[in-house]
């Protein structure tokens, strides 16, 4: 048991769209990333799907609806089986949960992050 300090585990890369595991969580990966542009349009049918938004501001587009904004402070979830799309104009920085396993790019063609751990 140790405390985990998000901004230190942040500064250790600078890749988007590249999810680092910095601890685990019953059967589930807490994990930290930084993106910048959008990500492709996808879902995940067996799980929802869980963004905390640490610094800057996201927007989540989900199909058919108008899209979410997201700030510093504010999480979003997306139920399980809803297409949905992150997207920010500046980077920004986010900590997700996921079950271990889950692939971050759900059923899009999109080639899964491995998920380094840091």
């Amino acid at each position: 048991m140790k405390s985990i300090n998000l901004a230190e585990k942040l500064s250790h890369f600078s890749t988007h769209w590249d999810p680092h595991v910095v601890a685990d969580y019953n059967e589930n990966e807490v994990m930290v990333v930084k993106f910048i542009g959008e990500y492709p349009f996808h879902k995940h049918d067996t799980t929802d799907d869980f963004f905390y938004v640490l610094e800057g501001e996201m927007q989540m587009d989900i199909e058919g609806e108008e899209p979410r904004t997201v700030k510093a402070g504010e999480l979003f979830v997306v139920p399980k089986g809803v297409v949905h799309r992150p997207r920010a104009e500046t980077e920004v920085k986010v900590l997700l949960i996921e079950p271990k396993g889950e692939p971050n790019s759900g059923d899009s063609d999109r080639e899964a992050a491995p998920k380094a751990r840091i």
